[in-house]
């Protein structure tokens, strides 16, 4: 144990939680005369087209009463509608989506800011005939009379009426233009023009079973009349999601490219069709760029593994991981995989069990374990890259992949119930994150609090290329400090289309973006181009920010120098183009498998977002027996499982910060008019900031750690109070508070809130610290960690007595919180290294005797 380790808060003071306050826009609306004159024709639109489609119906095979999906779009947001939907017989809530980009009209504008644009709401609805004729009599009756009473529990719909911009059906342009999958589809068939098309069909999730039984049969029906047929079905109620796994003849496909409008495509039943297979990972490995890595005898891990990795299949016998990995590959994927195919999966793990090989670390000290969950798909390429199979859904294979960790399985015990950090370094380019949460953040987010684990996510790579906007002659006599700032600002220009992929938008995982940096030492790339020469984000990582505009992602590590190229086409603007394959030893080096047999020693350098989140992954695991250490230590009457992962969690985001990072991305981005959006958009790319690691593990005569946990139910909260130094008082020296909160939330899938439970802190820093460094303040609250550090240089006079008081807030949100919630808080306070102060010794001996009142209480 460090000399100096983490400090345990006493157990918090239970208290009542704090009110927030809200508040809201001034947004001018029409008149109800002008909703008339407005919605009247669209809600006549919509009866005619309901009717339209009931005789399209009765002319097929099936006859089925038909049911629509309709999207109401308001301005501004109506709370707790669902629950008048529910009122209405043949009306069935599926789903809610916050909005941002309504653009203003003479009908509703911010009466601040007339061109702004509008936030507001998209709720969905299953509907009948009979529910859509209900709803328009309400409609007129409510134009005819504004003040009418409505009947017990409809009311909501009086505040829909009045903010209601547009309603609409659920149509074929959502199903599948929007999704991409008939570019894949097109994609697929010009390499192979006879080949089966496999899907994804994602069904509105039904309430009922029956209901879910009858939409399945019916969208089977129709793949059957194409020639097609049902390969899988997957439905878990916990997430609200249900799904098909179909596959249609190549004449099928064209016809549907050429023709949208066939029933399929136009089942109410469907929600999307998505292309399968597409999550992929890794570079071609070229053979000249493999070097020679020497391996030290160093012990073997002992203990159970506490870290997963999910990915493909690593070399196991490679000199770096050999004996160091437990493989569970219950699907066999083994038997397709060659050697030289085994490179995502081997640099994933080489990068959790010893981390940047350049970096000379020790190996972890525990076992990892590794579930395959992809393997190589036969191309053009050689060798095949990793894939995604297209025979399986991806939420049910990581489904059953967790499960099978933490469950038994008939007669076979749970596989690694030990596990408390996931690994997830792949993510789907073909989802990246706008607005609705995909099926697998969903998943994982569901997941991660049913077993009590931290996911670490991948946030994305982006090969797009940079246009800077600059002709190439004006950019070349830039000198090279503006060459990197045009360069930042044409990626911004462009955040848009370099957005999180999925999963990444998980608001329980952490999602981990790629910093332009690693510890290799070369001296010359070629032709290649280093785009930052400063301490950057790398170009490849993608933009938040989250769910609701959290933080996203949540923090940058070291993910290796990305190295570009200018385009081989002639262009007129300065361009780059970042290259498939490196040149040169930048990077972060890895162990890596060969073409040639028995070369199990060889190492390459790659860059990217995967090796970012794969060394956060092997900080996490680090902290955790540090951890351990600390509970067992200092608290072992304690039963603590239940909070080590909000706890790794707290800590793996205590040590970050904007850093140099954040001073040159304000030099390059900040102007006169914009100095109050600059943060969102700085953490938008940098989340909380870069992590550092030696912050977290022990800390230093002028600098203390605490942690604390527990768990809270709805409007209850706790008060931790750190003693402050007295030596501090009255001394005119820079210091800086840092607190760190985060918790799993459990989930409620159908609702826009979504995160069940708010939980945030308040901290009276008036005084001490009163500067806020880093993200916005309300930013920080959105998520499921608040990270927040303080600077300050005021005196302050303390007594021995003083203390500083922390409390932490709990609130259901999105829905009931049935169990109580369990967080972790990690706080620091500090002053500058080498000043006089004895920060840590005088908290250490003023909490000392209170900790031993912790043996005496529970929390």
């Amino acid at each position: 144990m460090a000399d100096r380790p983490l400090l345990l808060f006493p157990t918090p003071v239970t208290a009542d939680r704090s009110r927030r306050r809200s508040g809201f826009p001034n947004i001018h609306k029409p008149s109800i005369d002008r909703q008339g004159q407005r919605l009247s024709p669209i809600f006549t639109r919509l009866q005619t087209e309901f009717n339209e489609r009931r005789v399209e119906l009765q002319q097929t095979a099936a006859g089925a009463e038909p049911e629509q999906v309709l999207v109401i779009e308001t301005v501004g947001s109506v709370e707790n509608f669902a629950n008048a939907v529910k009122r209405i017989a043949g009306l069935e809530w599926m789903d809610e989506l916050d909005t941002d980009e309504i653009v203003p009209d003479e009908d509703f504008y911010n009466e601040q800011n007339a061109d702004k644009e509008l936030s507001g709401r998209l709720y969905f609805v299953m509907t009948n005939q009979q529910a859509l004729r209900e709803m328009l009599s309400l409609w007129k009756r409510y134009q005819v009379d504004p003040s009418m009473t409505f009947e017990h529990g409809l009311t909501k719909f009086r505040d829909v009426f009045r903010h209601l911009k547009d309603i609409r059906r659920w149509g074929v342009q959502d199903r599948i233009k929007e999704t991409g999958a008939l570019d894949i589809w097109c994609e697929d068939l010009k390499y192979d023009g006879g080949r089966a098309i496999r899907f994804e069909i994602e069904l509105w999730f039904r309430g009922a079973d029956d209901k879910r039984q009858e939409a399945q049969k019916q969208v089977q029906a129709l793949i059957e009349g194409l020639g097609g047929s049902l390969l899988r079905n997957c439905t878990i109620p916990n997430i609200a999601y249900h799904a098909l796994l179909a596959e249609i003849p190549a004449n099928a496909a064209q016809q549907i490219i050429d023709h949208p409008e066939v029933e399929l495509i136009k089942c109410d039943s469907v929600m999307f069709f998505r292309p399968v297979g597409q999550m992929a990972a890794g570079k071609r490995l070229v053979e000249d760029e493999l070097l020679d890595h020497e391996v030290e005898e160093v012990s073997l891990p002992t203990g159970d593994p506490i870290v997963a990795i999910l990915d493909g299949l690593p070399l196991t016998n490679h000199a770096l991981l050999q004996d160091r990995l437990i493989i569970d590959d219950p699907d066999n994927y083994a038997s397709a995989y060659n050697i030289p195919e085994r490179a995502h999966g081997t640099a994933m793990a080489s990068l959790v069990v010893r981390g940047d090989l350049s970096d000379d670390e020790p190996p972890l000290a525990r076992h990892v374990y590794v579930r395959p969950i992809m393997k190589p798909t036969p191309s053009l390429e050689s060798p095949y890259p990793e894939q995604i199979p297209d025979d399986i859904l991806l939420v049910d294979h990581i489904h059953r992949a967790v499960r099978r960790m933490f469950e038994i399985e008939g007669s076979a015990e749970a596989a690694a119930p030990t596990i408390r950090i996931i690994n997830f370094s792949i993510g789907d380019p073909h989802r990246p994150f706008t607005q609705a949460l995909s099926p697998l953040a969903r998943l994982l987010d569901w997941l991660s609090v049913k077993y009590g684990v931290l996911f670490i996510i991948s946030a994305g790579n982006h090969s797009r290329r940079i246009d800077t906007g600059i002709p190439k002659a004006k950019f070349n006599a830039l000198a090279d400090s503006d060459k990197e700032a045009s360069i930042v600002r044409a990626l911004y220009r462009d955040a848009r289309h370099r957005k999180i992929f999925s999963p990444g938008e998980s608001i329980n995982g952490v999602t981990v973006g790629a910093l332009h940096n690693d510890a290799a030492v070369v001296s010359h790339i070629g032709q290649a181009v280093n785009l930052f020469q400063s301490l950057l984000p790398s170009p490849a990582s993608p933009f938040g920010s989250g769910y609701r505009r959290a933080i996203k992602p949540d923090l940058l590590f070291n993910g290796g120098r990305a190295l570009y190229r200018t385009p081989l086409d002639n262009t007129t603007n300065a361009s780059f183009d970042v290259l498939r394959v490196s040149q040169g030893a930048l990077g972060n080096k890895v162990a890596s498998s060969s073409a040639i047999s028995g070369e199990l020693n060889k190492t390459v350098y790659l860059y990217g977002t995967s090796n970012a989140a794969a060394l956060t992954s092997r900080m996490a695991a680090v902290f955790h027996d540090t951890l351990l250490d600390i509970l067992e230590e200092q608290s072992p009457e304690i039963e603590f499982n239940t909070y080590l992962a909000p706890l790794l969690k707290a800590m793996v985001i205590h040590g970050c910060s904007w850093g140099k990072v954040g001073d040159r991305l304000q030099e390059i981005l900040r102007t006169p008019s914009n100095a109050r959006q600059v943060r969102n958009w700085i953490s938008n790319w940098l989340g909380y900031g870069v992590p550092d690691s030696e912050r977290v593990l022990s800390c230093t005569e002028q600098r203390a750690t605490l942690l604390g946990f527990g768990q809270l139910g709805d409007g209850e909260a706790h008060l931790f109070n750190l003693p402050l130094p007295p030596s501090l008082g009255a001394r005119r020296e820079w210091r800086r508070l840092t607190v760190t909160l985060a918790w799993l939330s459990p989930v409620v899938a159908s609702t826009q809130r979504y995160r069940a439970a708010s939980l945030w802190f308040e901290v009276p820093r008036k005084d001490l610290a009163s500067d806020r460094q880093n993200a916005d303040w309300n930013a920080v609250r959105r998520g499921t960690v608040q990270h927040e550090v303080f600077d300050g240089h005021q005196a302050v006079p303390l007594t021995d007595e003083d203390a500083l008081t922390i409390k932490v807030n709990c609130r259901k949100d999105a829905g009931k919180i049935d169990q109580p919630v369990a967080y972790g808080i990690a706080v620091t306070l500090e002053v500058a290294e080498g000043i006089d102060i004895a920060i840590y010794e005088e908290i250490r001996t003023r909490i000392a005797s209170a900790v031993e009142v912790r043996a005496r209480g529970e929390i």
